[in-house]
């Protein structure tokens, strides 16, 4: 996607960690000390790969948004309930404070956050305001208009090459089952296990064909050559598939061995031989 080497396994774990803690705290210095990373590992990282950047960046709006819900600030548009606040002299005394115009500033941060995340809400409440301030600021002027569309499809296109780049084999997004030795298999009859393989064998043993290609009655040849060819396209999809699995499992084995502490824990199951009310007979 990026045209850069991807990251390692062990890279990739820490990044997610990484981007975990700077959606809680909203600063990057501050999420990385608490992982025991330098700060500049992590930039050179975001200078590398465009996908890792448009996550760093959403991350920080996610953040600002949350922030501003929990601890709004003085500056944030008044609810017309009195604050207590230190005046010149001071003295505290309960005033209603005047709300917060939608300046220059709040702008730009809705923006920016708009072209992290494509999300008109979130970046509203990251920029301290409400969706409907930016909406009205839209119909007002014609320029923010423009800013506020150009914002809307860089965003989008960051999004779509985020979630592309995490479809990859080399993204270690959903392997951590693979790293964990399985679960013992429940108690089950010979002829359960046979219907269970039964069940299973075209998709797992042979060519399962697509669903909108099944086999119909009268089917034409030219429908009969177009099922073929998808299933094909299927069978060679899935030798990519396992190709860039091998290929990120070598690159994997070649960094560091040692045990990463942000290596996701096996999930708590319960013992599969009690789980019940997923039989579609009875007995």
């Amino acid at each position: 996607m990026t045209g850069t080497r991807p990251f390692n396994r062990r890279q990739a774990k820490e990044n997610a960690a990484f981007l975990a803690a700077l959606r809680r705290t909203g600063n990057a210095r501050e999420a990385a000390r608490s992982l025991g990373f330098h700060r500049s590992t992590l930039l050179k990282r975001r200078a590398r790969d465009a996908a890792f950047a448009a996550e760093w960046d959403a991350a920080l709006a996610i953040a600002h948004a949350h922030l501003n819900r929990a601890a709004p600030n003085p500056d944030a548009p008044s609810t017309g309930e009195p604050r207590a606040i230190r005046t010149a002299s001071g003295r505290m005394q309960l005033r209603t404070l005047p709300a917060r115009a939608l300046d220059r500033a709040a702008e730009q941060a809705f923006l920016s956050a708009l072209s992290a995340t494509a999300n008109v809400r979130l970046s509203a409440a990251a920029a301290g305001f409400s969706h409907s301030a930016f909406y009205a600021r839209r119909r007002q002027s014609p320029a923010f208009a423009r800013e506020m569309r150009l914002a809307l499809e860089t965003g989008y296109e960051r999004v779509e090459l985020a979630l592309m780049q995490a479809a990859l084999a080399s993204s270690y997004r959903d392997d951590a089952w693979r790293h964990n030795d399985p679960p013992p298999i429940p108690s089950m009859t010979a002829d359960e296990a046979l219907m269970l393989l039964r069940l299973h064998q075209q998709s797992v043993r042979l060519q399962e064909e697509p669903p909108h290609i099944k086999r119909r009655r009268g089917e034409s040849r030219e429908a009969h050559s177009y099922r073929l060819s998808e299933m094909y396209k299927a069978r060679l999809q899935r030798a990519r598939d396992a190709f860039d699995i091998a290929e990120a499992e070598r690159r994997s084995a070649t960094a560091a061995t040692s045990e990463s502490p942000f290596e996701e824990p096996l999930p708590t199951l319960p013992a599969l031989d009690q789980v019940t009310g997923w039989r579609k007979g009875k007995g």
